[in-house]
């Protein structure tokens, strides 16, 4: 099934969880702290403080950002060219699937937007990070794929679906961790 159709057929908690994943996965890009958003995780699965968990999580990624002074690529001694690249640019969708996301995880019509926006903002996110010149590189395709098994993970366990799914945004946390080190690496 596609990744259209899966976010199309999931319930509240699979488009809660997707886009969760989504912006797990986006982490690297706005902070040292990848356990930041692991609270919410634990409200999916006991149904417990979603926002107040929520408004937690971005207020330390907000202290994270002001810790870092105004974002990559935008100090006083970097390179203009890196200024607007792509890195800077993935931080701001990431932003945006953060700021977006819902306070209350069952209202459906705005999880399906959240979701929907999540998972394209994920895809170009690692699009913008591919070393692959033609933006379809194996960091899209890597990305692709765990947003669909998250789905069907979701599909096909509902909340015993969680765990694995989470495992799965761990593994795609580390993987952009480390291109968004390579990256910073290459600057220097």
């Amino acid at each position: 099934m596609s990744l259209v159709d899966l976010i199309a057929q999931a319930d509240e908690r699979g488009l809660v969880a997707s886009g969760l994943a989504c912006l797990d996965r986006c982490v690297p890009l706005l902070g040292d702290d990848d356990e930041v958003l692991r609270p919410l995780w634990s409200s999916l699965a006991d149904g417990d403080a979603w926002g107040e968990r929520l408004a937690k999580a971005r207020a330390e990624l907000d202290s994270a950002e002001s810790d870092l002074g105004s974002g990559s690529g935008s100090g006083s001694d970097a390179d203009p060219a890196l200024a607007v690249g792509d890195e800077e640019r993935a931080v701001v969708l990431a932003r945006r699937m953060l700021a977006a996301a819902p306070d209350d995880p069952s209202a459906a019509p705005a999880l399906r937007e959240w979701a929907d926006a999540c998972s394209a903002a994920a895809l170009q996110i690692h699009r913008l990070l591919d070393v692959a010149a033609d933006g379809d590189g194996p960091l899209v395709a890597a990305e692709l794929r765990r947003q669909v098994t998250v789905l069907e993970l979701l599909a096909g366990r509902g909340a015993g679906g969680l765990r694995p799914a989470l495992a799965v945004s761990t593994e795609g946390r580390r993987v952009l961790r480390a291109v968004v080190s390579r990256r910073a690496r290459g600057r220097s």
